[in-house]
């Protein structure tokens, strides 16, 4: 079940699920006043929508972004892949970063009749996703419903967005660079017309539902440590998911280090890959081979202990 060329997302496939999977970035743009622009970088949290393979900003009326965009349009955008937690706690405590990616860019302001298309949009995306989860079989409402609906749901956090409570400004973000940063801080620059080319698959929009789901379930996550010990024969003491994507998912196991420190094994974090028989077309067949894995697990760790 390890990944091989075939089973391993391309880099720009890679970015595009990350753009669709989160909806806020850390914006940065150049300081700058009435005197002109700063060299000073200036950031924020803001949230975005992609249409078109294009994020639109959306930026509070009293952010400094919409000063500094007026003298210098040149910005950045930082994305993550999501890390709901108790994957956040415990990626902090062992100060590891997920894979994101680092577009750079001009920040182009929309006129009034463009933002309020784009916030048509913002509405259009909340209606589709409650339709889509509305829809959700047995199986993935078991896999789903130990996760956190509020803050893991992209819908619900783009809410704000077109309720009224607060004054935005919108911008379009045209892309100059891409750079994808994967979990071990190696930088990679993807090619422009492959981002264009690229789509992002169905299921990224609820990938940080899935891994909250699986993390916050203490029986899926003894399960994962089944996986690592079946399928990449080691012994994991606790396991999340890190990821996952249409092709399978990744894990971060705490496992025995080679290090030997006063007669005792230590422990350390590793990344396991697990891939699927077919690829998940979209939600549901992500969460019905998922359940097939653990009940496939359950039975040959049966079968050993001589059960069956």
């Amino acid at each position: 079940m390890k990944g091989s060329k075939a089973t391993v997302l391309t880099l720009a496939q890679r970015c595009k699920n990350i753009l669709a999977s989160n909806w806020q970035a850390h914006l940065n743009t150049i300081k700058a006043d009435a005197k002109g622009s700063k060299e000073d970088i200036y950031t924020s949290k803001v949230k975005y929508i992609v249409k078109k393979g294009r994020p639109y900003i959306w930026v509070p009326e009293k952010d400094m972004h919409n000063v500094n965009t007026v003298i210098d349009e040149r910005g950045s955008l930082a994305i993550s892949s999501p890390f709901p937690w108790p994957l956040s706690s415990l990626l902090r405590n062992i100060k590891k970063l997920p894979a994101r990616i680092a577009l750079t860019g001009d920040v182009i302001p929309l006129k009034d009749e463009k933002a309020q298309l784009a916030t048509e949009s913002v509405k259009e995306i909340i209606l589709s996703e409650q339709r889509v989860m509305n829809e959700f079989t047995y199986t993935v409402s078991g896999v789903l419903s130990s996760s956190n609906l509020i803050t893991t749901t992209r819908s619900e956090n783009l809410k704000e967005l077109v309720d009224g409570g607060e004054r935005y400004r919108v911008y379009r973000f045209n892309m100059r660079s891409c750079m994808f940063i994967d979990g071990h801080e190696h930088t990679h620059e993807v090619d422009l017309e492959d981002m264009e080319t690229s789509k992002a698959h169905p299921l990224a929009s609820f990938s940080a539902k899935l891994i909250d789901g699986i993390n916050q379930s203490e029986a899926r996550r003894r399960a994962l440590i089944l996986f690592c010990f079946l399928y990449m024969n080691t012994s994991a003491k606790v396991a999340y998911v890190l990821s996952v994507d249409c092709k399978g998912f990744d894990v971060l196991g705490k496992v025995p280090s080679p290090v030997i420190k006063d007669g005792v094994s230590e422990h350390q974090w590793k990344e396991f890959r697990f891939t699927f028989k077919e690829e998940a077309r979209d939600v549901e067949t992500f969460c019905r081979q998922l359940v097939e894995m653990e009940e496939e697990a359950l039975k040959k760790v049966s079968s050993y202990s001589g059960l069956t």
